[in-house]
């Protein structure tokens, strides 16, 4: 398997055994007890046998993963129980590669674990897990236990429960009901056989070796395929991750839309990087979708086109300066200004202290006009070196590109790493202190964060404030499949600061004058119906333009398997009220294996 995964699998299980953080923490008797799976799977997300030994356990080997640190095999009872909440199935942890074979009827004896993929700090959920095992093959050539059919009918509509509020939130002591939710439903299959038919990918093949699929095709569907993330109550039941159990060159590379026609089939596996995953034995065939790259309209004579874009960690050492500028030019066709995102220094993650990001906007802009595109200009402020997270070494920062034929930048001395921009009144309009400036840089909102830019365009005499964010990401923040539901969502404690630093920013703006025109745009890293959302929008100071689009084309980034809005375009009362704009959502990468970002760009077009 690819080292990367290799990587990521063996944090599954090596931890189960190495580090106490990452299991749940029971004693154990000295005796060993003669159980079936069922009883060690039990009721809950919990065994009732954790940290107790057991012998004699018997199955019949369904899956082998001889690969990474993650070594082990799955196993499953033929002779299932009455209960439809006690899985059948359980996974082997033998840390070397096995010495099994599917078919193999199996007796094992070893330890009930129960593991938390990530570690407990992470709020994932455990997997219930035999190890330090001794197994013993009693016959070969068995036939496996049939495939539990996951398909739309199977899969309730409802996602979670609501956690004990007694144990902080969490379901895992809440006894299984697999009949009336989803997690409760794939959780009651953990370690068993399961089988999904004519899946429609919804999460792009990605480096690992991994996809995702959807077993409920009219759930939120957008008309490309995806399935979409429209609020906090609409997880989308029918998403499954799937890896597979053979060679990485026979794993289909598949983009968003396209069908894995036939049955895909193997154990029901729970990991960090996306909940409950089908490990397949078998893989569906690939029927693409011929799913296109979007391409917007060019901007009138009369029109300002204002784009996002996140280039994804920039710096003059990568690849896909090409593919950049093509998506600039052929995709967006050229936009007057351009907000960019993740924007690197000069030798990328190379930290020397180096903070100037020249080489980086030069190259950029070369490329452009190889492409066919205008002599962008552009206009950024160095960060002070390991002050605004990302890569470390990398100094990512937001710049502006704007096409000098266009539109024209009003430079105004003094804008710097550390110094705040500023509101002022010129000729009764409101004008900037500096320009480019950064918002508020000491606040405790941006520690270790990208500063907001801001900067002052004119378009045909008309002056246009364009603020380029890139606020704190979702790390840290737990997974829909988490232990606690709802999940926590830490890292909005940043983002509603900084969101609430941009909002008075703006505030300060439309005080001086009232009908500006002002343009908040870039990462939101966060939806449009957020809580960061809606303090950018408190007291109508601005508006997010995406929430134009019908609620199926509301999104610009795919995480596992859900299409979801991170990328915004916040518009001011006197753009919003002036309602000739067309916002436009320019799918290019998030919903494709070769993608150059996972981000795709966002077009405002407007008449200032």
């Amino acid at each position: 398997m690819p080292s990367k995964k290799s990587a990521r699998l063996a944090a599954l299980t090596v931890a189960a055994v190495c580090s106490a953080a990452s299991t749940v923490a029971l004693t154990a008797p000295a005796h060993a007890d003669t159980v079936a799976i069922h009883d060690i799977q039990g009721t809950t997300r919990i065994s009732p046998y954790a940290g107790r030994q057991v012998t004699d356990v018997a199955g019949i080997v369904t899956g082998v993963r001889g690969y990474g640190s993650s070594r082990g095999f799955w196993m499953q009872d033929p002779n299932p129980d009455a209960d439809p909440a006690t899985s059948e199935g359980v996974f082997v942890f033998t840390s070397s590669t096995p010495k099994v074979a599917v078919g193999d009827s199996v007796l094992v004896a070893g330890t009930v674990t129960e593991f938390v993929p990530g570690g407990a700090s992470s709020g994932n959920q455990s997997v219930t897990e035999i190890t330090r095992p001794t197994v013993t093959v009693v016959s070969s050539g068995n036939a496996v236990p049939a495939a539990r059919v996951v398909d739309a009918k199977s899969v309730p509509a409802a996602y979670s429960p609501a956690g004990d509020s007694a144990a902080g939130g969490s379901v895992n002591g809440l006894t299984l009901r697999p009949a009336e939710y989803a997690l409760d439903f794939y959780e009651s299959l953990e370690g068993e056989n399961v089988q999904v038919a004519d899946t429609r990918v919804v999460g792009a093949t990605d480096p690992y070796t991994e996809l995702w699929v959807t077993v409920k095709p009219s759930e939120n569907a957008s008309r490309r395929g995806a399935t979409v993330y429209g609020s906090y109550d609409a997880q989308n039941t029918g998403r499954l991750q799937i890896q597979s159990l053979g060679k990485p060159a026979d794993f289909p590379v598949a983009n968003v839309g396209d069908v894995l026609e036939g049955t895909m089939s193997g154990p029901l596996d729970y990991n960090q990087y996306g909940g409950y995953t089908l490990v397949a034995n078998e893989i569906g065939t690939l029927k693409s979708a011929g799913l296109a790259k979007e391409t917007t309209r060019r901007q009138a004579r009369t029109e300002l086109a204002v784009a996002t874009y996140n280039v994804e960690n920039l710096d003059p050492s990568d690849a896909t300066f090409a593919a950049h500028a093509s998506a600039i030019v052929n995709n967006l066709r050229s936009p007057d200004i351009v907000s960019l995102e993740e924007i690197q220094d000069d030798n990328g993650a190379t930290n020397d202290g180096t903070v100037s990001a020249g080489q980086t906007l030069a190259k950029l802009a070369d490329a452009i006009v190889a492409a066919g595109g205008p002599r962008y200009d552009w206009r950024s402020i160095d960060p002070v070196d390991g002050a605004d997270g990302g890569e470390p070494g990398g100094n990512i920062r937001q710049a502006f590109l704007f096409n000098p034929e266009r539109v024209s930048f009003t430079d105004r001395a003094g804008g710097d790493a550390t110094t705040p921009v500023g509101v002022t009144k010129v000729r009764g309009k409101a004008a900037l202190t500096v320009s480019p400036g950064r918002i508020d840089p000491a606040n405790a909102a941006f520690a270790n964060s990208r500063k907001p830019l801001a900067g002052e365009f004119v378009f045909r005499g008309k002056t246009v404030f364009v603020i380029a964010n890139h606020l704190n990401s979702k790390g840290g923040d737990q997974g829909l499949t988490s232990q606690y539901q709802p999940p926590s969502r830490s890292s909005e404690v940043q983002r509603h600061a900084q969101a609430a630093a941009v909002h008075g920013f703006v505030e300060d703006v439309l005080k001086t004058q009232k009908n500006a025109d002002v343009i908040a745009l870039g990462d939101i890293n966060d939806f449009e119906f957020s809580g960061t959302a809606k303090i950018l929008e408190d007291d109508g100071v601005l508006w997010s333009a995406i929430k134009s689009l019908p609620r199926s084309e509301r999104y610009s980034y795919v995480y596992q398997g859900n299409a979801q809005t991170l990328d915004q375009i916040l518009v001011s009362p006197s753009i919003r009220r002036g309602c000739d704009f067309e916002y436009d959502s320019v799918h290019i990468n998030a919903e494709f294996n070769d993608q150059i970002s996972d981000h795709d760009p966002q077009v405002l077009r407007f008449r200032p």
